[in-house]
């Protein structure tokens, strides 16, 4: 039986009443509150007990009133701290040598920009004059937007990921540390800091996503600890990062659903669901120069322009879900690293269902890269997940069982000793590698190609310059249709385009855009060309 702290109310809930532990083992909860609950005590099933302030565990799981125990929060500091260095090192590497993932760096700068200059948040690369939050609904970009103003860099974007996935290091160690005990709790955090869809989105430049982390961490940490208003509040934010965000948001819905807390439970379904839904069919649709939602397509069939748009879209994506849910056998590796870095505690906690609506959104695209575990898609499961790992190792640890209660004790070691082996196969590994650090002689060739185009200037480029660009020069992406005919076209000739570059950039770019155009520079495996008439 638990008891309750001498200085609670009579009315207080408390963890690890006869009926959780009845409900963990199978056992008859009937005759255990009969035999253990107090005399007009209500027990609550384990299976849907919330957590709870009145009780933290120690390192060997007893009891512990956290007023008495609160940890210090300077060694979740400390570990956001190494990670910051760690996550940095991996993203100015990258930058350092030239090498460039996709194009996204340079939207969000665009956008970014944008919201510095107190205008809105246009993204030529997508389009003259695009709006972006025609394209993805992320106003929540704009908290980014003093800092770019004061350090006009595509580099400021990849520090302010690095900072903000850091940042959510903190609240989910702290947490850890509360629940789990200082060093158990320090290993978890540990385990979080260095997971797979961390180093992958780290390493990829800089999402939108990175937004998520932080507001993640710190609404679980809160609900955790049953500060369920709090949670609440920090995880509506998840609306204005991204437009599939409202499925998080509703997802934590259920959560509450099981935890006991029913109306929160209904408003939190109904803001995400709802949200969603306005963002999807208004709010876009408004800002997009098509009147419309680009995506519908990547639930199609080959997600190309041909595929089924809207509502026909999203049908026959869920078609996908149920015919396809499980192939091919990326999916199951990625279900399978989900749960191997919590040491499969996660599944213990209800919190875990906070990623199935994410995931079959994931698997119902045609986009390979929306399965797999690289790229930033899995950066928002991470605190998820870390967070159910925390729950469900407290539950595990009230367990009547002596073999769970020893498998839970386990789990923090095992979090990090899988996070340890995952290394050489994540972006983290590459930290230890010389060839991280070293540059080419395309790099010097390229910021060769740089200086020739005048600070200022309009340019349509390819993959090569492009990111490097969108600080100082108004850029256009080399492939999207538009009448615009840019002063500058730049091109990189010894990677892309299928291995096949064009031969002559001056003629490409009159062919391509109008107009009459000169070769600038034609050096190291870049191309400029500028427009004479």
């Amino acid at each position: 039986m638990t008891v309750r702290p001498p200085d609670a109310p009579a009315d207080t809930p408390v963890d690890g009443s006869a009926d959780d532990v009845a409900a963990l083992d199978g056992g008859d909860a009937t005759t255990l509150v009969d035999e253990a609950a107090a005399p007009g005590e209500t027990a609550t099933p384990a299976e849907t007990a919330a957590p709870r302030e009145t009780a933290a565990l120690d390192e060997t799981g007893a009891g512990a009133d956290p007023r008495v125990e609160r940890p210090s929060l300077w060694p979740a500091v400390a570990v956001a701290v190494v990670a910051l260095a760690a996550y940095l090192t991996l993203s100015l590497a990258r930058w350092h040598r030239w090498d460039t993932p996709s194009w996204d760096n340079g939207i969000f700068e665009q956008a970014i920009r944008g919201w510095a200059g107190l205008g809105w948040p246009v993204v030529d690369i997508k389009g003259d004059g695009y709006i972006q939050l025609g394209d993805h609904w992320s106003p929540l970009l704009v908290v980014i937007a003093p800092f770019y103003r004061m350090f006009p860099s595509p580099v400021t974007l990849l520090v302010a990921q690095a900072v903000l996935v850091a940042i959510s290091v903190v609240p989910l160690t702290h947490a850890a540390r509360r629940w789990l005990g200082r060093s158990a709790g320090l290993a978890v955090g540990v385990a979080y800091a260095a997971s797979w869809g961390v180093q992958s989105a780290i390493d990829v430049q800089f999402h939108e996503y990175a937004l998520a982390a932080p507001i993640l961490a710190f609404g679980l940490a809160a609900a955790l600890d049953g500060k369920w208003r709090r949670a609440c509040l920090w995880l509506l934010l998840l609306l204005g990062v991204k437009e599939d965000m409202g499925l998080t948001v509703a997802g934590f819905g259920v959560v509450l659903w099981c935890w006991g807390e029913r109306r929160r439970a209904w408003q939190m379904a109904a803001a995400g669901l709802g949200g969603m839904t306005l963002t999807l069919f208004v709010l876009i649709p408004i800002f997009n120069p098509w009147h419309r939602y680009d995506y519908w397509g990547k639930l199609g069939e080959e997600g190309g322009a041909g595929a089924p748009q809207g509502l026909a879209g999203l049908v026959d994506g869920v078609w996908r879900i149920f015919t396809n849910l499980l192939v091919p056998e990326v999916k199951i590796e990625t279900l399978l690293l989900l749960l191997v870095v919590t040491a499969f505690a996660a599944l213990r906690s209800p919190l875990l269902l906070m990623i199935v609506p994410t995931m079959l959104w994931r698997y119902a695209g045609s986009t390979e890269y929306y399965w797999g575990s690289t790229w930033h898609y899995s950066l928002i499961l991470m605190p998820i997940v870390f967070a159910a790992t925390i729950d469900g190792t407290r539950l595990l640890r009230t367990s009547s069982r002596a073999a769970a209660r020893g498998f839970a004790r386990a789990v923090p070691a095992l979090t990090v000793v899988v996070a340890a082996l995952l290394v050489p196969r994540f972006p983290f590994g590459d930290l230890v590698d010389p060839a991280t650090y070293e540059r080419t002689a395309h790099v010097a060739a390229g910021e060769r190609a740089l200086a020739s185009i005048p600070v200022g200037a309009s340019v349509a480029s390819d993959l090569g310059l492009i990111v490097h660009l969108t600080s100082d020069r108004t850029v256009y992406w080399i492939g999207t249709e538009s009448d615009v005919q840019p002063e500058y076209v730049a091109i990189r000739t010894w990677s892309g385009w299928g291995g096949n570059p064009p031969d002559d950039v001056a003629a490409y770019a009159a062919s391509r855009f109008g107009g009459v155009y000169e070769t600038s520079f034609d050096d190291g495996g870049y191309a400029v060309a500028r427009r004479i008439g």
